[in-house]
C-alpha cells in the first residue's frame, strides 16, 4: 500500500511538472499577443503562428492520463478550447466575428486521443461535465461579450485562484453584467448554460459570493445582448 501511495505520488509530480512545461508555450504566446483586458493582437500573431502550431501539437501528442488530477484535466480542456479558438480565427483572419465561419465550434480541429473532436465536444462533452460553473469565465470564443481571454495559461497549481479571479472580473464588469440589489441584467451566459448554474435562487447565491452588493432573494434577473465582434 505505501509503495502504491508513493507511486501515486510520483505520477501526480511527474505530471504537474509535465504541465507546466507544455502550458509555458500557451503562457509566452499569449504573453507577446494578448494584453491585460483580454484583447488579442490577432493582425500580428497570423504572421506567426508556429509557436501556436507547436502548443496544439503538444496537447495532442500529451492528453490526460487517468492518474492526472481534477484541475490537471482542468487546465488541459480549458488551454486547449482557447488554443483551437485562437488558431480558428487565425487561419481565417481578417474577420469581424467568429460567427462568420461555417460551424465554428462543430468542425473537428482538435485530435483527442487519436480522434478529431469539435471545439463543441470540448466544452459540452468534457469540460461541463467536470461540475465546475466557473470553466464558463475561463473559456473564451473570441468575442467582445465573452470571458476575457487571460494572458496567461492555467495550470493545476494555480487553477483555483485562476477560476475565481476570471469569474469574479467577468461578473463585476459593468460590460456584461449590470448588478444591483433588486435588478440583474446579466450575461447571456448564464441563460446559456443556466443548468450548471442552477435554479434562480442558486445562480443569485452564485453571483452573490462574488459580488460586494447585497442581492435581495427576490431580485429580478434579464439577459443582455450578446457582442460577437471580434476581441481584438
Amino acid at each position: 500500500m505505501r509503495i502504491l501511495s508513493l507511486l501515486l505520488l510520483l505520477f501526480s509530480l511527474i505530471s504537474v511538472n509535465a504541465q507546466k512545461n507544455i502550458h509555458a508555450q500557451w503562457t509566452s504566446c499569449l504573453q507577446k499577443y494578448v494584453d491585460s483586458d483580454g484583447r488579442v493582437n490577432y493582425s500580428d500573431w497570423a504572421k506567426d503562428t508556429a509557436a501556436l502550431d507547436n502548443y496544439i501539437e503538444s496537447l495532442e501528442e500529451n492528453p490526460p492520463a487517468d492518474y492526472w488530477s481534477k484541475n490537471d484535466s482542468l487546465a488541459y480542456f480549458i488551454n486547449a478550447y482557447n488554443a483551437v479558438t485562437v488558431k480558428l480565427i487565425l487561419d481565417n483572419y481578417p474577420i469581424k466575428s467568429i460567427r462568420r465561419l461555417v460551424t465554428p465550434w462543430r468542425f473537428k480541429r482538435f485530435k483527442l486521443y487519436g480522434k478529431r473532436v469539435s471545439l463543441n465536444h470540448i466544452e459540452h462533452s468534457i469540460l461541463r461535465k467536470m461540475n465546475e460553473p466557473r470553466i464558463h469565465f475561463a473559456i473564451n470564443c473570441a468575442s467582445t461579450s465573452c470571458p476575457k481571454l487571460s494572458n496567461r495559461a492555467y495550470v493545476s497549481h494555480t487553477l483555483t485562484a485562476q477560476l475565481e479571479e476570471a469569474t469574479r472580473g467577468f461578473i463585476n464588469d459593468a460590460t456584461k453584467n449590470v448588478i444591483t440589489a433588486n435588478k440583474l441584467s446579466l450575461s447571456r451566459i448564464f441563460q446559456w448554460f443556466g443548468r450548471d448554474f442552477g435554479s434562480k435562487q442558486n445562480q443569485l447565491a452564485f453571483i452573490q459570493h462574488y459580488t460586494n452588493i447585497p442581492l435581495d432573494s427576490d431580485a429580478s434577473i434579464n439577459f443582455n445582448t450578446y457582442d460577437w465582434s471580434l476581441n481584438e
